[in-house]
């Protein structure tokens, strides 16, 4: 019998193979160039900070490698959900917004960094 959370891990297990396969310096990346890419932006889509990222150079195999980038920066603090933006692609599905977790500044950016530094330090 299925549960109302086998949703969870069976996210949770497509997201860890996805991530497997892209790697952990894409993923490092990624995380790196999101932080730095949002900070005065405000409130932005998944899809856009994807873009920017392969606009970069930081390409993945599959774009739903970005998925992993998102929830581990969502989990550690430096960004959060604020509201919902219409897809682009998707058939105008929504999909959460982002944000990132400091006001819009400079230094605020340099806290995200850190906050992401130590996060990466706890077991």
């Amino acid at each position: 019998m299925t549960t109302l959370f086998d949703w969870q891990a069976e996210r949770d297990s497509a997201l860890e193979t996805v991530e497997r396969n892209a790697g952990e310096e894409f993923k490092a990346r990624a995380m790196a160039f999101a932080l730095d890419w949002m900070a005065g932006k405000g409130i932005v889509s998944g899809e856009d900070i994807t873009d920017a990222c392969k606009a970069a150079g930081i390409v993945p195999h599959t774009d739903r490698a970005f998925g992993p980038v998102y929830l581990a920066l969502a989990r550690q603090g430096a960004i959060v959900r604020d509201g919902y933006a219409i897809r682009r692609r998707g058939h105008g599905a929504p999909a959460p917004a982002w944000r990132l977790a400091y006001a819009d500044s400079s230094a605020d950016t340099e806290q995200a960094h850190a906050a992401l530094a130590l996060a990466a330090k706890l077991p």
